[in-house]
Formats: structure tokens, C-alpha cells, sequence
């Protein structure tokens, strides 16, 4: 695993691209006088919030203010919080910047809200009593928020109205609050004059009356009815003006620390009723002449607790340079105190928006001339030279969106505006609303529906501007471009807002860093040592004296000289080139001719002598090619272990143990930051790959001047490497921003079908994920199904289970491996191939068959079972003969990959052929998908693999047999079966040849086959259907008598039309039945006569053919044939002669019923000389 640099972060934009977030609205209905406040933004975590078996494990609130509303928002990373978003408005009251405060106690959760005239009481349940048990197994849970709107927030008992002077109409500058022991909530107020107010709310479960009292730098606190004017009295200066306020409990005591506008910092005692301490900060401040005179207005206070005691960190801001002075408290005789100087730390010229203090560094957020984001920390203890660290935030979307000219204008700006990364919901909704000059709002639109209302928008509003009805391809695409434009500069401006900066967040539990943004919350994640280097500022890289990438100082300093070099390849690259190059990687063209056609563009318009400046500084490097090998080893993540199957089955841990593991990191919020993390890193690092190629070529163009004998080893290694590292790097960078499809359920039951033909339906990567939220892209869905919990094994599953309640969550340490080990999972070249697998369980077949196309051209690994994938797309996509000679192609690689070898059960049992087995599995896919003509093709090849197994061949001829015969390819399906090495199997084709013929009424087929070796059983199979079915319906005798007749054997065919006569006289006593038997008598004769006299003899049919009962139905065995009875030892020779008295019995029966039509019924008895004399007598 690639090591950490924790002293440089980097910024992951937490939005989830859903449609608005949906805030409960409440509102509070109060007169006032509305004064301006800027907007303002904290935040709560819950003291459990680092414990892995705490209920509130990584939970937290955030909150911003803006006017008179305030927004609260409950958020977890391991569970997705049900109604967790409240809006409150409280009319005519704007909130005072940083005026809301939460505290909570075991049972409750309060938060302390100050408004310029009013202040409010929200007491809710805390988490731990709204889930009594630990075990906590649902994939949701409600917020504390749930219930807020049952509250009433205007009840005397939990608000007030601050009493304000006569002609006043500036309410508190600044806040702090905080709950007693007892339950009391204090707001301590900074007075507009100078002064603090302290208005007391009597515990929640009480009733009593509101206290309001005021302290005073004569050091005495006074009982008040009300707020009189202390600066009519003329007891107060405005530079005792309190400009930032801070409240500890100490022991049994509470301090009240204000930092004034006269620079001085001022703590009361509210037991003592006592000034303990005034001291003038600008002791701290060196060169502070021409700054007493002048008053601070944004003078900062914040407090910590750090192993030495109480720390306070004064931020100083005067005209033309701020300092961050960390002081501590120290307790002197008499109750008085004092302050001891631990550092004094100058801050940056931009204007500072928030800063945090932690009991080892200082966090700053500012906004620079241009309204960037800035933020910075610094350890305050042992920063000895005082720089900064970094923290690399999340870049603005792209003011300019090239297209190529080959892109579709509109396709080209849906694509940035609606891919990962770029813009929230909310700021494309709201552009919409103004591009569509309507009133109506939007409120709950699906992420499609979104996207198509936008299309429409921007194509009506271009329609309505067109004049003239023809246009030219170009005018009509410049049109496109400046409407599309027009529309993505209005969303920048929005998405600009939406980022504006309002406070940072810092967790003091599990070490985690957010940003509070106007419109979401951002988190930081440490940067890998790659992106550190290169991404730095200029003035940080020049100043490394060591890289954590090299263990040896001197490669160290050549990897150095070496990122130096690149950053002035990737200022020199031009917009149009990196098109290109990025161009040249989805159209799979080699990135080494990619990154020298870009080489011979910077050369040829080196107007800045960028090259040579290039050249310059490589011959600092002293060995590049050990330089080159430890980066792209840095980079590279390949593994040779293979990721587990996710099992959170860790030996030896309790059951609380593994729930808190199954849900650790599974919210929503916390798969979007690991998910646009990973994406973070595959953009950098695709883009550090390039530069690196293309100053690969150069060296390779400067030759023996640089580096003499190195070309060989670059040419045949490390270009090679770092070829396929771009490639891969762009791989993620694509499947990360690659959205999903919305899938029908009946497709996803099909495909759950087809995966249980296969026996993959059980696998955890094909598990179909129904509850997906949408839009999300391939990787969250495959982090949130399959990988994250096979990552949190693999994290916890090497350590020892600790005491419950104490296993702590360290933020940097977690997110970092979380977003490697994912990193490694979706790494193309890793033995691992659950991503793919979850992509076919899914359904993703678009997606799939992109991320196949990708990695075929260079990556070796798995290479079989892209192609099985493949084919899976192919055959989804209905493009059978595409998806058939994949999945041949993947045979090839059947005993050499563990997808394809799990696919054929190899694995459990010991197979002799698992190439066979696994065309057994295919075969079972195209049947059931309706693929005959590919069944028969595939079974056709894979009897080649069956040489020594007779078993496997029948059964491939068999179902060659079987197919042919639906198909209705007869003399296909004969062959077929002729081939079957089985007798038994050979049979039964046999005997439904003969039914399914007989049914579709294909008789001269069925007589034709010349059915060698197998002539008899032919005929029983047709004399068994002939005795076993209804006489009238179906003509199995005539099939007989054909059948024979075409072999001329006579005899037998007469034979046949006698029984069939036989049975007719018996069985069918109609005078239908008598012309048929009329008939088969005459065809009996006719056989006999055809062959010698000899042999004109028949055997009279059996008692078994032949029923004794008229009308009696044939019996039939359990098989349904006909059941003969017991064979007699008797056989009667019938000759010509008996015939010919059959057929004039016959004939006189006929007679006599087309005469006398009921004589018919008792046409079947054998009194001849009662027939002959009606006959006569008619």
C-alpha cells in the first residue's frame, strides 16, 4: 500500500448528485428589525462520533445560517440518516454569525440558537436513546431531527426576546452558549456599546423565569429587569466591544473570554462574578506600532484542550497582515490568571473566513483576491521555519468547454455538466429556472428528467432566436455552441455561489477535516506523496529537502528535480494538445505516439523556451532512470494478493463487532467522497503519467547528452510502464465519472435468470443492487454492493479486536486505505475481477462493454474472462453471433483464470475437462436466452473436447438433435442422432423424431431416412404409436404402410393395413370407419399380390393388437405406449383367400350401413350370415 503524506490534503467535493435536498420547513413568526449579518456555518460531533461500536460513530450536524433562516443538517458516513434536514425561519430575526451551538447530554441533544433580538431552545433525543441496543442492523436510521416539527419552538420555555434600549437597533455582535450541570441554557451576548449580556433559560423540564444578567468591566454582575444603556451611563468604551466570544467549564466554574475590539482579551468568572484577566494581545504582535490607535474588526477566538491544559488561539487581523498568537492558560495565586506564549504564527494577506484550533495545529480557511478557496494548517509546535501545509482544494469547473470536431456541441456540454465532480442539483436547477424566465419552481425532478428538461430548455430557446429556415451544418453547430454556452455560464455562476466558503469543521475524535460550503460540505482526505509532489505550489516544491517516494537522499532529490520538470511539461501542454492526447486514449491508440506527436507540437512552438528550460534542469537530474522507476512504482497498484470474497465472518469477533464493521463507511455521503476520491486520484495521476511520457520522449531526443547508454532501458521498461500506467489511470479516471443506467426490473429478473443458470447467482459480485439511489456512478455502485465490505475485512481482519467502545476512528489512516485498497480492486492488471462481475449483476452492459474495450489492448490479466463479459453484453445486446465467438475465444483461457474456473465448478469438485464443462454452462445460456442456431454451433465444437468422454457426447448430440428438430432441420437432426454414440439416448432422439414428424405432418421426410442399423426400431416405434393412439386421428398405420411400401416389403405393409382394418371394425363403429376398413382391406390384398404366391401370407396380428372388446380403448403402459397382452402359442396364417373373404365382409358391412345407417353399431360383430342375409334382404 502506497504510504501517506498526511502533512498535504486534498479537497473531495461530499455533493451527492441527486435532485434537491429536501428540508423540513419551520418557521417562527415574529417581529423585528432586520439587520444584516453575513452568512455563517459550524458544526456538531458527537463525542462517540470516533468509536466504531458507538451508535454515533462518524455522525455528525452542520449547520449554516443565511438572514433569518438557519439550516440543520444530521449526517452519518456509515448510515444514511432518515428526515434529517430541518429549515428554520425565524421571521424579522436574522442569525448572528456563528449563533447556533449544540451540546449534547446522555439523554439529549440541544441546540442553542441567537438570533439579533431573539434567543432559542431546540432540546431533541439523543441518538443512543432513540436506538436503545448497539446492535443496530438497518441499512437507515431516523435522525434526531425527526421529530422537530411536533416541537413548539415559540413556547416561553424554550425562547426569549433579548430586551433591547429605547432608539437601539444593532443587536449582539457576537455569541457563545452554553448548558449548565443543572440544565440551564446561557447565552452570553456581546453588547453593541461594550459589555456581555448573559440571558439564563431555565432547564427544559422546569418551569421558572428567564434571568438576564450583564457583566461589566468594573468586575460586578448585576441582577437587571432589563438591558439599560450602559453607554448613556458612560461606564463602557467601544473598545471593549466584544468581537468574538469563547465559554469553558473549568472545574465548577465557567469562563467567559472575549477577544475586544481594543485587541485586549477579557475572561470572567460567572461564579465569581469577576474580570479574572485583561491582557492586550498586541504584547504578542511584533512591529505593532501605528496598529494600537486603529480598531480590529476581525479579530478571531478559539479553544482547545491539549494535554498541557487549557489553549487559546487569537487571531489578529490588522491592516495589512493578520497573526495567529496560541496562547495557554495559567492559573496564578488569589484565582487571578495568566497567559504564557506558545507561538506566534503570521497568516497569509487573503481574508480570513474561519480558523480551528486543534491541541496541535491551526486551521485557516480565507478567500484570496480572486474569491478562490484558500486553507492551510500548521502545526503550532513544531513549525520551525512557519510554512504552511497544503491542502489542494477542489478546483472550479472548466470556463471553457473545448469541442472537438468531431463532438456534438450539445452532447459535449451534457456531458460537463452532468458527469461527477463539476455540478451540484441545486445550481443546474437553478439555472434552469432563470434560462426558463418561468415562475414555477422545481422541486423534485429525477437526475434524467433534469437532464432532458435542460436539453429542451437550451433547444427552445435556440428555436425562438432563429429568423432564417435554412442553415448550413456550421451555422447551425455555432449557434449550438453559443446557447449551450450561454446556459453553462449561468450554472458556473450558480455552482460559484454554491462553493462560496463559510466555516471548517473539525472532528477532535476521529481527526476528520470538512469545509462548510453556501451549498454542501466538502471533506478532506491526505494526500499521496505523487499528488503531493505534484501538485505543490512552486515556492513548497522548491523547498522539499526530502520525498517520502525514495528512501536513498539522492534519488530523492533526482525525484524532485524530476517533478519540477514535469510541472513545466504540464504548464507548456496546451488545451488543444491535451484534447488530443486524451482523444488518442479512447480511441485505443498508442499513448507513446500520443505523447510524441505532443513532444513535436512543443517544439515546433517553443515561443518561451520552455524545452529549454526543461533541458536545463535535466541536467540536474543525476540518475533519471532510477528516479522514473521509483515513480511509476509509486504508482503502479498492482497486488499479487487477491481481494477476499467480502466474508465478515473475522474469527474471534463479537456480533456487535461485525454489524459495526458491515455499515462502517456505507452512507451515501461516505461513498460519494471515497468514490470521488479515487476519482481524484485516477485524474492526477493520468495526468502526471502523460507529462511523464511525454518527458520520456523528450530524453530519448536529447539521447547520450543527457543520460549516456540510458535509451535502451527507457525504450524497452520504463516507457512501457508508463504507457500502460496512463492507460489504466485513464481507465478509472473513466469507469469513476461513468454514471449508471437505470435498469426494468423484468430485465434485472432476466438477468438474475440467466446468472442462476450460470450457478453465479449466489456470488456477492453478482448480487443485484435494487436499492440503489440514482444517479451514481459504476464504482459507487460496486464499492456500495461488493467492495467496501470486503475492503473493511481486509483492514480490520489484521487487527485484534480491541475492548468494546474504544476501537477509534482515525479519519486520514481509514479514508487513505479505504481509497487505495479500492483503487487495487478496480486496478485492471489485479487478478481481482469482481468489478466486472458486478457490472454483468447489475445489468451495466453499455458500461461493461466500454470498460472491456478499454483494457483489451494492453492488459493481459483476465483476459478470458473479458471476453466471457463481453460475450454477456453481446447477447443482452441481442448480437448473438458476436457473443458466440467471444465466449469461444474465452474458452481458451477456462483453465487459466479463476472467474472462468468458478463459472465451470471447477473449483469445488475435481473436473476432468473444465473447457467442457464450462460449454455445458454456455450452452445453458443460449438455450435459455433462445439462441438454437448458436447452441448447435457451440455443442458442435465442443464435441471435440468430449473425444474420450462417450457420456458428454451423447449428450451434445442430443442437444444438437433437439435443436435441429425445433428448427425444423430434419436431415440436421437425423444425422444427429445417427452420430449419438448412446443406444439409450439415440432411442428416445429416435422416438421423438418419429412423434414430432408425425405431429407437423413431414411424413415423406420421416420415410425417407434411410435409418441404417436402426430399421426395427423404427418400426416398433411406429407400431407402438399406432396401437397406442385414437385410430381417427392420427394415421401412424398409414405412416406403417408407407413406410414399407417405400422399402417394398410388401408383406409387412400388408400386414399393417390388415391390423389396421382389424382394429377399425372393432373399435369405430361409424360408417367412416367402415369405408376405412373397406379400404385397408383392399390395400392388404394388393400388397399380397404384388409379391410371389408363394409368399402372399400374412401372420393374422396378435390378441394384443387386436382388441376382443368392441370399442374397448387401448391400454397403455406408464411410458403411454400400447401394452400388448399375453402372447398365445397359437399363430394363424391368413392367404389370399382369407383376405379376400376380410374384404367382402367388410364391403357387405358398408353396404348394409349406407343402406341402413344404425345397422353401422353392430357392424363390428362376427355373425356374417345375419349380415349377408339383411343385405340380401334389402
Amino acid at each position: 500500500m502506497a504510504a501517506v503524506l498526511e502533512r498535504s490534503f486534498i479537497e473531495i467535493s461530499g455533493f451527492e448528485r441527486e435532485t434537491l435536498p429536501t428540508f423540513r420547513e419551520i418557521t417562527l413568526n415574529l417581529a423585528g428589525v432586520c439587520v444584516i449579518y453575513p452568512d455563517s456555518a459550524g458544526g456538531f460531533h458527537y463525542e462517540g462520533s470516533g468509536k466504531l461500536l458507538s451508535i454515533t460513530s462518524n455522525r455528525f450536524i452542520h449547520w449554516s445560517t443565511s438572514g433569518d433562516t438557519v439550516q440543520l443538517v444530521e449526517q452519518s458516513l456509515d448510515t444514511n440518516l432518515l428526515n434529517n434536514a430541518v429549515k428554520l425561519k425565524i421571521t424579522h430575526c436574522p442569525l448572528l454569525p456563528g449563533g447556533v451551538h449544540v451540546q449534547e447530554t446522555l439523554n439529549n441533544v440541544t441546540i442553542l440558537i441567537v438570533t439579533n433580538q431573539t434567543v432559542h431552545r431546540l432540546v431533541l433525543p439523543h441518538p443512543t436513546r432513540m436506538y436503545r441496543s448497539e446492535l443496530v442492523t438497518e441499512l437507515q436510521m431516523q435522525s434526531i431531527f425527526t421529530d422537530v416539527g411536533k416541537m413548539s419552538l415559540q413556547d416561553p420555555a424554550h425562547s426569549a426576546v433579548i430586551p433591547s434600549p429605547v432608539g437601539q437597533t444593532v443587536g449582539p455582535t457576537a455569541s457563545a452558549a452554553w448548558l449548565s450541570h443543572q440544565g440551564e441554557a446561557h447565552y452570553a451576548l456581546a453588547s453593541p456599546a461594550g459589555g456581555i449580556l448573559v440571558v439564563t433559560l431555565p432547564p427544559h423540564d422546569t418551569k421558572a423565569s428567564v434571568t438576564i444578567l450583564e457583566l461589566k468591566t468594573s468586575s460586578v454582575m448585576q441582577r437587571l429587569a432589563g438591558w439599560m444603556p450602559t453607554a448613556i451611563r458612560g461606564e463602557q468604551s467601544p473598545g471593549d466591544l466584544a468581537l468574538s466570544l469563547a465559554v469553558r467549564e473549568l472545574e465548577d466554574d465557567t469562563f467567559i473570554l472575549a477577544l475586544c475590539q481594543d485587541h485586549k482579551l477579557r475572561m470572567w468568572s460567572y461564579r465569581d462574578q469577576a474580570c479574572l484577566m485583561e491582557a492586550d494581545m498586541l504584547e504578542y504582535m511584533p512591529a505593532c506600532r501605528g496598529v494600537t490607535r486603529s480598531s480590529g474588526q476581525g479579530h478571531r477566538l478559539r479553544l482547545t484542550f491539549s494535554s498541557t491544559g487549557l489553549c487559546l488561539a487569537i487571531y489578529l487581523a490588522v491592516p495589512s497582515r493578520g497573526q495567529f498568537t496560541v496562547l495557554q492558560l495559567v492559573a496564578t495565586d488569589n484565582n487571578r490568571y495568566s497567559l504564557d506564549h506558545i507561538s506566534s504564527l503570521f497568516a497569509t494577506q487573503e481574508t480570513l473566513v474561519d480558523f480551528a484550533l486543534t491541541s496541535t495545529d491551526i486551521w485557516g480557511l480565507w478567500l484570496d483576491d480572486t474569491n478562490q478557496t484558500v486553507v492551510k494548517y500548521i502545526n503550532f509546535e513544531h513549525s520551525t521555519v512557519g510554512q504552511w501545509n497544503q491542502v489542494f482544494v477542489q478546483p472550479a469547473p472548466e470556463e471553457e468547454v473545448h469541442i472537438g470536431a468531431d463532438q456534438d456541441p450539445r452532447e459535449t456540454y451534457l456531458d460537463m455538466l452532468f458527469s461527477p465532480l463539476r455540478f451540484t442539483a441545486s445550481a443546474l436547477v437553478k439555472a434552469l429556472q432563470i434560462y426558463r424566465r418561468g415562475t414555477e419552481r422545481i422541486t423534485d425532478l429525477p437526475w434524467e428528467t433534469l437532464k432532458k428538461e435542460v436539453t429542451v430548455a437550451v433547444e427552445k430557446e435556440l428555436q425562438s432566436s432563429v429568423t432564417e429556415f435554412e442553415f448550413s451544418q456550421e451555422e447551425y453547430r455555432q449557434l449550438q455552441v453559443e446557447f449551450w454556452s450561454k446556459f453553462y455560464a449561468c450554472c458556473l455562476q450558480y455552482q460559484e455561489a454554491l462553493a462560496t466558503p463559510l466555516g471548517l469543521l473539525l472532528n477532535p475524535h476521529t481527526h476528520m477535516v470538512c469545509v462548510l460550503k453556501k451549498g454542501f460540505v466538502s471533506f478532506l482526505v491526505p494526500c499521496f506523496p505523487v499528488e503531493h509532489l505534484y501538485l505543490s505550489f512552486d515556492e513548497y516544491l522548491f523547498s522539499e529537502e526530502e520525498t517520502h517516494v525514495a528512501e536513498d537522499p539522492e534519488v530523492g532529490r533526482d525525484v524532485l528535480q524530476l517533478v519540477q520538470c514535469l510541472r513545466l511539461v504540464s504548464d507548456a501542454v496546451p488545451g488543444d494538445m491535451a484534447y488530443e492526447m486524451e482523444k488518442a486514449l479512447e480511441h485505443l491508440q498508442s499513448p507513446e505516439r500520443a505523447a510524441e506527436m505532443v513532444l513535436e507540437n512543443l517544439l515546433a512552438n517553443d515561443k518561451s523556451n520552455v524545452i529549454e528550460d526543461i533541458h536545463n534542469k535535466l541536467q540536474d537530474v543525476r540518475n533519471p532512470l532510477a528516479a522514473m522507476a521509483v515513480l511509476i512504482r509509486e504508482m503502479d497498484l498492482e497486488t499479487d494478493s487477491e481481494p477476499g470474497e467480502g466474508s465478515l465472518t473475522i474469527a474471534g469477533q463479537s456480533l456487535s463487532w461485525r454489524i459495526s464493521l458491515s455499515q462502517l463507511y456505507g452512507s451515501s455521503v461516505a461513498v460519494a467522497v471515497v468514490c470521488q476520491a479515487v476519482c481524484q486520484m485516477a485524474m492526477t495521476r493520468a495526468l502526471f503519467c502523460r507529462d511523464l511520457l511525454i518527458l520520456q520522449q523528450l530524453y530519448l531526443r536529447l539521447g547520450d547528452n543527457v543520460f549516456p547508454g540510458g535509451g535502451p532501458q527507457l525504450q524497452q521498461d520504463l516507457i512501457p510502464r508508463s504507457s500502460q500506467l496512463l492507460s489504466s489511470y485513464y481507465l478509472l479516471k473513466h469507469i469513476t465519472q461513468s454514471l449508471t443506467t437505470t435498469v426494468p426490473l423484468d430485465i434485472i429478473d432476466a438477468n438474475l435468470q440467466h446468472l442462476s443458470v450460470l450457478e453465479l447467482s449466489d456470488s456477492p459480485a453478482m448480487a443485484s443492487n435494487r436499492s440503489v439511489r440514482s444517479p451514481q456512478t459504476v464504482v459507487e455502485l460496486f464499492y456500495q454492493s461488493v467492495a467496501r465490505k470486503a475492503i473493511i475485512t481486509q483492514i480490520y481482519s489484521k487487527q485484534h479486536s480491541p475492548s468494546p467502545g474504544t476501537a477509534l476512528l482515525h479519519w486520514p489512516h481509514m479514508v487513505s486505505s479505504v481509497v487505495t485498497l479500492l483503487a487495487q480492486q478496480l486496478w485492471p492488471n489485479n487478478l481481482g475481477f469482481q468489478f466486472p462481475e458486478c457490472l454483468m449483476g447489475n445489468c451495466q452492459y453499455a458500461q461493461l462493454q466500454e470498460y472491456v474495450r478499454l483494457i483489451e489492448p494492453w492488459c493481459q490479466v483476465n483476459v478470458g474472462s473479458c471476453r466471457f463479459m463481453l460475450g454477456q453484453c453481446y447477447l443482452a445486446n441481442g448480437e448473438g453471433q458476436k457473443a458466440l465467438q467471444c465466449f469461444q475465444e474465452a474458452a481458451v483461457e477456462v483453465e487459466r483464470e479463476e472467474f472462468l474456473l468458478r463459472l465451470t465448478g471447477a473449483e469445488e469438485k475435481a473436473a476432468a475437462a473444465p473447457r467442457l464443462q464450462y460449454y455445458n454452462k454456455v450452452l445453458r445460456l443460449l438455450e435459455d436466452v433462445g439462441l438454437p442456431e448458436l447452441v448447435i454451433h457451440l455443442a458442435t465444437l465442443a464435441i471435440t473436447e468430449a473425444v474420450n468422454d462417450p457420456r458428454s457426447q451423447a449428450a451434445l448430440w442430443t442437444r444438437i438433435f433437439k435443436h435441429h428438430l425445433d428448427l425444423g432441420h430434419n436431415s440436421q437432426a437425423y444425422e444427429a442422432l445417427t452420430q449419438n454414440p448412446d443406444s439409450s439416448s439415440q432411442l428416445d432422439c429416435l422416438r421423438q423424431l418419429v412423434v414430432v414428424l408425425c405431429e407437423r405432418s413431414q411424413l415423406q421426410d420421416l420415410v425417407q431416412f434411410s435409418y441404417v442399423n436402426l430399421h426395427d426400431e423404427v418400426v416398433s416405434i411406429i407400431e407402438s404409436r399406432a396401437r397406442a393412439v385414437d385410430l381417427m386421428s392420427h394415421n401412424y398405420y398409414e405412416l406403417l404402410y408407407t413406410f414399407h411400401i417405400n422399402r417394398h416389403n410388401y408383406r409387412k405393409a400388408g400386414t399393417v393395413m390388415f391390423e389396421y382394418g382389424m382394429r377399425l371394425g372393432r373399435e369405430v363403429r361409424t360408417q367412416l370407419g367402415l369405408q376405412k376398413q373397406v379400404n385397408c382391406c383392399l390395400a392388404s390384398l394388393n400388397c399380397l399380390r404384388l409379391i410371389r404366391s408363394d409368399y402372399a401370407w400374412i401372420v393374422q396380428p396378435t390378441s394384443g393388437a387386436v382388441y376382443e372388446r368392441p370399442a374397448a380403448s387401448p391400454k397403455r403402459n406408464y411410458d403411454g405406449e400400447f401394452t400388448t397382452g399375453p402372447v398365445s402359442g397359437q399363430i394363424d396364417i391368413l392367404e389370399l383367400k382369407d383376405l379376400q373373404k376380410e374384404y367382402d365382409l367388410a364391403r357387405s358391412r358398408l353396404t348394409l350401413a349406407q343402406h341402413h345407417p344404425p345397422s353401422a353399431a353392430i357392424a363390428g360383430t362376427n355373425n356374417t350370415d345375419n349380415i349377408f342375409s339383411k343385405v340380401n334382404g334389402k
